[in-house]
């Protein structure tokens, strides 16, 4: 392609546009085979460290009647390059107008990325909103944790995916095929897939609101569409698609290493935390079943570093067999194992010493909050004593950079929560100079990070009013004046940002609109701190009359209809209101695994016990 090569010769990593890299599919194209753009709304190196986005690219290429092909977000310098030379956005591997495609699949891990959607369509000469787009154009289709919510982008995508995507998504394709041999339109597929399990259809429901701006009914249009839309789980997790080979960039990506996920789902109940509620139940891969795919993957890629993903690693029941049998027979290859989330005890500890063998590498710890009161408000589980009996062990062991994560902005949050954080820090650096020193190495690196807590559909938070940028601000500089120890770092995530993301979460389809002003005022890359712009987003609000408060720092009352009430992840909204209401009165809730809590997933979704240990 003429235009494509011109276009590259002008900006900086053409890699992210050029595709063939090892393990990625090209297909001979014939008129029987449904081709389908798998989109990715931010930049290559981001959208190619997610699992999720390697394992349905080869679970549909598997397949000789489809042809998945992949495309990002381009950054800046391409897209000008791009609009000037009159090029459309194009998939990796074909280098085919996405126009031309059946569909495009887009990921929703982030509210900050919906310009970037609207900026790809735009790009692809697609209409934005999905009333105006025709039968030839491609149907547009999305998945993800973001999904759960997905009323902010109900008028511009035609079909979501609630749930685990691996089965439906084939499901749809056949489908589409069926349909594509009788009579085609759009509205046709779009009813016949409306009545496949985890599949939402937002133009098949009407929306009315009351006269306070809270949504008075939502209702299908028509007698055979769902009420309530079910979410697609993945039953016999240990039976579940995975591949044996990923790709291989040319470039280094955020998280350049081989993956896989050893377990779905989490036990422990933290009330701010979605994931941990939407991906119940908990499903574990077997022992077996993860050692034998990691020697395929690093057969298949040559990578230098394997990551054992899930929501909390440590919790796998045979997590400590496994990671010693991968440095027995990894170690003299020299390849790392990560654990990306880790446990405050005793046990991460003696795993973190059997993997420094290999690698040695900064860790990150999560207590979240800076008082054990404020961990109780939370479920958090994790006392002072865990923090110092874990950071002593791994400051003896030779580590001396560690990171802590907090949210500041939590239900019930006060300044003393606040000052809690930089006394943490403050013991941080006490327990390592209380370390023998022959034990020591170098000098302690101690990094406070925060981030704003953001309340999400389908947590025991949902109702809670965010805190405003003028809250979250005063919360910064207060912590900034309270840490003085010149060996403790701070970061923290911009308010401005919290504050659209937070909007966005819970935002209705009156956001619709919102987002495609905020687009045409210039607003793309939003998760980027160098490109957001909040001036353009207040503007967005003004011009049509929006008031963001009403989507981020209200409180919301139980009786309300919800955005999302149409949506089943299985848990019941009486079990998050009792979370809530234990929140308010410091409760703790056990870790499932140990006493079912009667969430409603082993009712709504497995019809059954979650766990052999579980008991009612």
């Amino acid at each position: 392609m003429k235009k494509l090569d011109k276009c590259l010769k002008n900006v900086q990593n053409p890699s992210r546009y050029i595709g063939g890299e090892v393990n990625s599919y090209n297909k001979e194209v014939d008129g029987e085979m449904v081709r389908v753009a798998l989109a990715f709304p931010d930049i290559y190196e981001i959208g190619m460290s997610y699992l999720g986005f390697q394992i349905l690219y080869n679970l549909k290429n598997e397949r000789d009647d489809i042809f998945c092909e992949r495309v990002f977000s381009p950054w800046t310098d391409m897209e000008k390059e791009m609009r000037k030379n009159n090029l459309e956005l194009f998939t990796l591997e074909s280098k085919t107008p996405l126009k031309e495609m059946d569909f495009i699949a887009f990921t929703l891990q982030y509210e900050l990325s919906y310009t970037n959607i609207l900026n790809m369509l735009n790009l692809s000469n697609l209409e934005l909103r999905a009333k105006d787009r025709l039968d030839t154009d491609p149907i547009i289709l999305a998945g993800g944790p973001n999904a759960y919510n997905p009323e902010p982008l109900a008028e511009i995508i035609d079909l979501f995916v609630i749930g685990e995507g691996e089965e439906v998504n084939l499901e749809i394709i056949d489908l589409y095929k069926e349909v594509k041999k009788i009579d085609y339109s759009k509205e046709k597929f779009l009813e016949e897939a409306s009545k496949i399990e985890g599949v939402y259809i937002p133009s098949l429901y009407s929306v009315e609101y009351n006269d306070d701006g809270t949504i008075r009914s939502f209702r299908p249009k028509k007698d055979f569409v769902k009420d309530k839309i079910k979410k697609r789980i993945i039953k016999e997790f240990d039976r579940a698609y995975f591949p044996d080979k990923v790709i291989v960039p040319f470039q280094e990506i955020v998280h350049d290493r081989g993956m896989i996920e050893i377990f779905r789902g989490c036990t422990k109940g933290c009330r701010f935390c979605q994931a941990g509620m939407l991906y119940r139940p908990i499903r574990e891969r077997s022992k077996e079943d993860i050692l034998e795919k990691i020697e395929k993957i690093l057969n298949n890629t040559g990578f230098e570093e394997f990551a054992l993903s899930s929501l909390s690693s440590l919790d796998h029941s045979e997590i400590k067999s496994v990671v010693h049998e991968f440095i027995a027979k990894y170690e003299e290859r020299k390849i790392g194992l990560s654990l990306p989330s880790l446990r405050l005890d005793s046990f991460a500890v003696d795993l973190l010493k059997e993997i420094q063998k290999v690698r040695k590498t900064g860790l990150t710890f999560a207590p979240e909050a800076g008082t054990q009161r404020l961990r109780d408000v939370i479920n958090k589980g994790v006392t002072e004593e865990n923090l110092f009996s874990t950071l002593e062990e791994v400051f003896s062991n030779g580590w001396n950079r560690v990171k802590l994560y907090f949210m500041l902005g939590l239900p019930t949050e006060t300044y003393e929560d606040i000052k809690g954080i930089a006394e943490l820090g403050e013991k941080s650096v006490e327990t390592y100079y209380n370390v023998d020193s022959k034990k020591r190495r170098g000098r302690p690196e101690i990094t406070i990070s925060t981030a704003n807590f953001v309340p999400k559909p389908f947590t025991p938070f949902q109702w809670f009013g965010q805190n405003s940028v003028e809250e979250f601000n005063e919360k910064h500089n207060y912590l900034k004046t309270e840490i003085k120890n010149s060996k403790i770092n701070y970061n923290y995530h911009g308010s401005w940002e919290s504050t659209i993301e937070g909007v966005i979460a819970r935002g209705d389809r009156r956001l619709n609109e919102l987002q495609i002003k905020a687009y045409e005022l210039g607003c793309k890359f939003d998760g980027w701190r160098e490109h957001f712009n909040y001036e353009l987003w207040v503007q967005a609000f003004n011009e049509l009359n929006i008031d963001p408060n009403f989507y981020n720092t209200r409180q919301r009352a139980y009786d309300e209809i919800l955005p999302w009430d149409h949506l089943d992840c299985g848990v019941t909204k009486e079990y998050l209101i009792k979370e809530n209401e234990k929140a308010k009165e410091v409760k703790y809730t056990d870790d499932c695994r140990d006493h079912c809590t009667n969430c409603g997933v082993n009712i709504q979704i497995i019809g059954g016990d979650c766990y052999a240990k579980s008991n009612s």
